[in-house]
């Protein structure tokens, strides 16, 4: 038949790990999600602490400033680890590509991070993050991979 689907080729040990840490992932940002909302305080006082002059509006100010884009930011980032999961358990050749970028862009954001007033667990979930990213970046470029990416369709 000549419209036949290519064979679908079981995922390798290593890419299906990586796919469970991608979920992880998620997992941790709708956490760091709720650990910014619960320790919305410690990052008051962490912004009190850099700029001891601010009034109570440039405080309020300052802490939706930096509250808000994470919220927003980590909600977006969900639906991105649950997107890599999908395209690199179907073996989708330019999803290692791709998560390679969004690990990097989580890196500069990491260490950006570290020069802004922040909450301590919020700063332990962000490198928590990252640790999984790592896992996950690592496992779908290792050499037992490589092959199952190249069989699935694009």
């Amino acid at each position: 038949m000549s419209g036949e689907e290519p064979e679908h080729v079981r995922p390798p040990r290593a890419v299906l790990s990586a796919v469970r840490l991608m979920y992880a992932g998620a997992a941790l940002e709708v956490l760091a999600i709720i650990v910014a909302v619960l320790t919305i305080g410690s990052l008051r006082s962490a912004i009190f602490r850099a700029h001891p002059d601010y009034t109570t509006a440039q405080l309020h100010t300052a802490e939706a400033a930096r509250t808000l884009p994470l919220i927003v930011g980590a909600a977006i980032t969900i639906g991105l680890w649950l997107w890599m999961a999908w395209a690199n358990r179907s073996g989708r050749s330019w999803a290692r590509a791709i998560s390679a970028g969004f690990f990097g862009i989580n890196t500069v954001d990491l260490l950006i991070s570290f020069s802004l007033a922040h909450g301590t667990a919020t700063l332990i979930m962000a490198l928590l993050i990252w640790l999984v990213g790592l896992a996950a970046i690592a496992l779908i470029f290792s050499k037992g991979s490589g092959p199952f990416y190249q069989h699935q369709p694009t």
